[in-house]
């Protein structure tokens, strides 16, 4: 957006709707037409758009306004379908078409597409909520703890560095070569797309160093006084302060333990989001979240189909790649609520079953490993086998599309969420305890 287009926004949004900086352009739309349903209750409104209003934040800052403060109902929806128009390149975009007013009608029209280019298929609903589902009208919103009985995710270590703390293998090999004591404070780095890529890069670790031992490094110590400048010159209060201590990253989160890896970005591309134990020796940056002493459980309903469902709804996007958070996805995401303990050691044998299948191509990266084109017959069979026993941890009975599986957590959801709302259903109550 200009700078006009967003103060349009903004007017529009009015003051009362907090963080509406983030929202498309077109959500003023949206936005004006709820206000006009408010004005004038027998008006219905339609648009069709991009589908990112019915994605990741933007949910619960569009859609929960429009449902609460403004007492609209979605009426009639087409979920995610592709869309071309005649300009040179014959470019494509999502679309959707969502039609809303002040009724709650008994039987909303919700059409789904199989896939993007397939002609649409009108599906039994009861009521549409905002991602275009079949189930409760409910928004998701970042939460700082889990709603389930789960460890909690946090984000890597940040080096606010200037980038002096981070090294190439050949930059590490020239330090270690000229300072042999330095071998001790480098350590293996990691982000979300070193881990998928199977890039090799390193940092400088200096928790432990003394300051004798630094002044025996001069390599070392001038990376350090140039993330000491760094500091100083930020506009940041915050990062200033830090010039303090310029010795430690800026944010320092590494656990002691191994940990569980997850990429902040994948690509859409991929049936499941690669993720995997790091042992704490890698240092995890702030562009992958993390779990300390994760479980196979753990690994193995986060890798499957069930969760992979809830990410493509309620994720954000970088462009079309899934831009996973702790605090909207993992920490809102209905887990299992009650299974039982041969349902999770079930979970936990395919979960190391899917481990042992990568392991069977040390060399190859996970990114090769995951692409549609590529994945090993022996890795998707392991995948399968993990997404059955996820989901009878869920119930007997199969998911038989991905809209199934949506409507099923949003569901949960409900019940998980419920004392939020105002309401304490007793099966909610049982799930939490």
């Amino acid at each position: 957006m200009a700078e006009p287009q967003r103060r349009d926004l903004l007017a529009v949004a009015g003051t009362q709707l907090k963080g509406a900086g983030v929202l498309d352009y077109v959500a003023a739309w949206y936005l004006k037409g709820a206000q006009m349903v408010q004005q004038f209750r027998t008006l219905r409104v339609a648009f069709v758009s991009t589908n990112s209003v019915t994605q990741g934040e933007q949910v619960g800052l569009l859609w929960g306004e429009i449902l609460t403060r403004y007492r609209c109902h979605i009426q009639f929806a087409h979920r995610t379908f592709r869309w071309s128009n005649e300009a040179r390149g014959n470019a494509a975009v999502y679309c959707i078409i969502v039609g809303y007013g002040a009724d709650k009608l008994p039987s909303p029209r919700l059409f789904d597409y199989p896939t993007p280019r397939s002609a649409p298929q009108e599906i039994p609903a009861k009521s549409i909520n905002a991602y275009l589902v079949d189930g409760p009208e409910v928004v998701v919103v970042k939460r700082s703890k889990p709603l389930s009985n789960v460890p909690p995710m946090i984000f890597g270590s940040m080096p606010n560095d200037g980038g002096h703390f981070i090294l190439s293998e050949e930059e590490k090999e020239t330090i270690v070569a000229a300072e042999p004591e330095a071998a001790q404070f480098i350590r293996r780095y990691t982000g979300g797309d070193d881990f998928i890529n199977n890039k090799v890069r390193y940092c400088l670790w200096l928790e432990s160093a003394s300051p004798s031992q630094l002044q025996k490094m001069p390599q070392v110590m001038a990376r350090v006084k140039q993330v000491q400048q760094v500091r100083l010159a930020s506009t940041r209060g915050t990062t200033k302060a830090l010039a303090a201590f310029p010795t430690l990253f800026g944010e320092v989160r590494q656990p002691k333990s191994e940990y569980l890896l997850v990429p902040r970005v994948s690509s859409e591309r991929r049936k499941y989001i690669p993720i995997g134990f790091m042992p704490a020796e890698i240092v995890g940056n702030d562009q992958i979240m993390l779990v300390p002493n994760a479980t196979p459980y753990l690994f193995g309903i986060l890798t499957s189909e069930m969760h992979m469902a809830w990410v493509k709804q309620v994720c954000g996007r970088l462009k079309s790649d899934f831009r996973y958070s702790g605090t909207l996805v993992y920490n809102n995401y209905p887990f299992p609520s009650a299974p039982t303990e041969a349902q999770r050691q079930a979970v936990a044998v395919a979960a190391e079953a899917v481990l042992a299948a990568r392991a069977a191509f040390p060399t190859e990266s996970l990114a090769a490993l995951y692409d549609p084109s590529t994945m090993p017959p022996a890795l998707a069979r392991a995948h399968q086998a993990l997404d059955r026993a996820v989901d009878r941890c869920y119930r007997p009975q199969p998911f038989s599309t991905e809209l199934a599986r949506l409507e099923f957590l949003f569901g949960l959801y409900q019940q998980l969420s419920a004392p939020v709302l105002g309401t304490t259903p007793k099966k909610a109550r049982a799930s939490r305890s």
